[in-house]
């Protein structure tokens, strides 16, 4: 049958295939539909960054002003990242190891992504640990972070603001004094540090942190169940693979985004809502002046799309092949954008408020991070009417967004493992358990009483210069190496359309630069891993720069082997740099043209890999 589909320019196109029943890919599957596609990359894109992170960032970057550099980075390097991953797994329907049959000299950008994957699956459900202990102590007549009469709680702890003089304030203020209004005189005046009830339940009671990562203590054993249990729905959830997890996001999808709409809706009616949500709006022409903001929209974009993750490639290596993967780009990118914004409107109207009933500035109340989900925000509930309610909603809002990008997360682990090892395929039960039951270890120090530390630590070093790195050489061994020609025809064998200018200009040079140029920003403003006051000592600093070098290191170590690996040492970078004969469409009906004849010859000589370089009508053997 002829399928007809739409090009970028607007004109309808004839994608010659045969339309199929059921699974394409026999061995690895497809998605129930298309919805299961695009909810899952919404899901995975739209995560905890967009509640926690934009918001914060779009007020100290300039307000609305952000919303220029922020788009302009969209457009220049997250979109073109997002639909070359898109586009790239879907065509080969591999893994992020074993699709770099593109260029066999790069594997060791597959086993990056994994490293970077696995790093952030471990901490990752920490987070998720903690919405769900969060989510199970709001089941309750009142919250225990209300009021100040709990065995955690300490004598600075305060639970009523004061406008002022005599005001009180959260420690996140600082040091403050306070004096008895009917006397002026000095000996009446009392300097302390105010704490409020969220803030000592979250050091004292969840976390009961310790001074330093160094002062390891004991296992919060309610934490750690709460870590099981994380895992164990993991598993449950991915158990039959896309399969169930493709019904699972039609749920963790979608419902952050009623609870969104009704917690905006209940943050507007309260006292103080207007001036936050003008705060947050408001722009600030000159922040556009400084290299801090452009730098911050930069990075935000690039975490919050989840470009060179591997997750992208794993998700839409799902497909069925002629699916428009160009509209779904489109769909997701602009779709997780304006929920960034959104959130602002959310997270700003509830800080208003705050600010309000504290008779406080509200750049005073903003913070970021786990901060915000677990201490700021549970505060500015703990406050309003029927508090359980809205702190069962907003925690049922973080643990479905962190489910999402932790099923991503996890599934470029086994499907990266699984395509370049397939006898893991073979064992796929025992294989996840097993996996997952090595990730529920390994967080286990997240959980001790120096717990936050390790998950800083994490957090901070796991997925900053490798990821951009790692996007970087993406892009140039797919367009420079490969060939942008090459891909452009891989895409029209799919879509039906090439991709037009945009992508070609972003691709070959305006992409990759802008990658570069983030790179050398984050190196030039670097600064050592803290946890609010505490300094990191040498040692932990060490083993973050480790898991650094872990990911990054697969890139040298992968060319050299292929290197050693190539029978002729003079033209071994010539071999190495060509496509693998199995490389192109895995399904056979698909492999035609360029394809098709790269398969015969392939059968005829006996050889075992076979790629071509320059023209398509070029090919070139190797003995790998």
């Amino acid at each position: 049958m002829e399928k007809t589909d739409m090009s970028p320019d607007g004109e309808t196109v004839e994608v010659s295939s045969l339309v199929t029943e059921g699974d394409e890919n026999k061995e690895r599957g497809n998605w129930g539909g298309k919805l299961d596609f695009i909810l899952s990359c919404i899901g995975y894109a739209v995560g905890l960054g967009n509640v926690w992170r934009f918001p914060f960032l779009a007020y100290r970057s300039g307000g609305g002003a952000f919303l220029i550099p922020y788009a302009i980075m969209l457009f220049c390097a997250g979109l073109p990242l997002f639909f070359l991953e898109l586009s790239f797994g879907q065509f080969a329907s591999l893994g992020p190891i074993t699709i770099w049959r593109i260029n066999p000299f790069f594997k060791g950008l597959g086993f990056a992504m994994v490293i970077i994957s696995g790093l952030v699956a471990v901490y990752y459900n920490v987070i998720i640990a903690w919405a769900l202990f969060y989510l199970f102590a709001s089941f309750t007549s009142e919250l225990p972070w209300q009021t100040c009469d709990h065995e955690w709680n300490t004598p600075n702890c305060v639970t009523k603001f004061k406008g002022g003089n005599g005001s009180e304030a959260s420690s996140r203020f600082g040091i403050v004094t306070w004096c008895n209004a009917t006397l002026n005189v000095t000996s009446n005046c009392t300097v302390y540090k105010p704490v409020t009830p969220s803030e000592e339940y979250w050091d004292n009671y969840v976390l009961q942190r310790s001074t330093g990562i160094d002062e390891t203590g004991t296992i919060r054993w309610q934490l750690a169940l709460c870590l099981l249990l994380a895992w164990i729905i993991i598993y449950l959830c991915l158990i039959k693979g896309i399969k169930s997890s493709g019904k699972v996001v039609y749920v963790t999808a979608t419902f952050p985004y009623v609870v969104l709409v009704i917690l905006l809706v209940r943050g507007c009616t309260l006292d103080g809502a207007l001036d936050g949500i003008l705060f947050y709006i408001t722009p600030k022409w000159d922040k556009l002046l400084t290299a801090q903001v452009w730098g911050d929209a930069a990075t935000q974009i690039f975490y919050s799309l989840g470009v060179a993750f591997g997750a992208l490639h794993t998700m839409s290596s799902y497909n069925k092949f002629h699916n428009n993967c160009y509209r779904d780009a489109l769909i997701v990118a602009i779709i997780n954008c304006c929920t960034s914004v959104f959130a602002g409107f959310v997270i700003f109207s509830v800080i208003g408020f705050m600010a309000y009933d504290a008779g406080l500035p509200v750049e005073k109340v903003a913070t970021s991070g786990p901060g915000l989900a677990f201490v700021v925000y549970p505060e500015g509930i703990a406050r309003m009417p029927v508090a359980p309610l809205w702190s069962i909603l907003f925690f049922l809002m973080l643990l479905t967004l962190g489910l999402d990008s932790q099923f991503a997360m996890t599934d470029v682990v086994l499907s990266g493992l699984s395509d370049e090892y397939p006898f893991l395929r073979k064992h796929h039960t025992i294989f996840f358990a097993l996996i997952c039951v090595v990730w529920f270890l390994l967080g286990l120090p997240m959980v001790l009483n120096s717990g936050i530390y390790w998950f800083t630590l994490i957090d901070w070093y796991c997925a900053s210069q490798s990821l951009m790195i790692v996007g970087l050489f993406e892009v140039i061994a797919i367009n420079w190496i490969y060939g942008y020609n090459n891909f452009a025809e891989d895409i029209k064998m799919m879509l039906g359309f090439k991709p037009n200018i945009y992508w070609r200009v972003m691709w070959m040079g305006v992409t990759p630069a802008f990658i570069l140029a983030i790179l050398i920003f984050m190196s030039v403003q670097y600064t050592p891993v803290y946890y609010q006051d505490y300094q990191y000592p040498p040692w932990a600093v060490a083993i973050g720069w480790l898991m650094v070098v872990a990911a990054v290191a697969m890139l040298p170590l992968f060319m050299l082997i292929k290197c050693l690996q190539s029978s002729m040492c003079r033209r071994a970078l010539k071999d190495v740099t060509s496509p693998q004969a199995d490389w192109g469409p895995a399904v056979e009906q698909f492999r035609t043209g360029r394809y098709a004849e790269m398969t015969e010859m392939n059968g005829q000589n006996g050889m075992d890999n076979k790629g071509y370089q320059g023209s398509v009508d070029t090919v070139a053997t190797t003995k790998m």
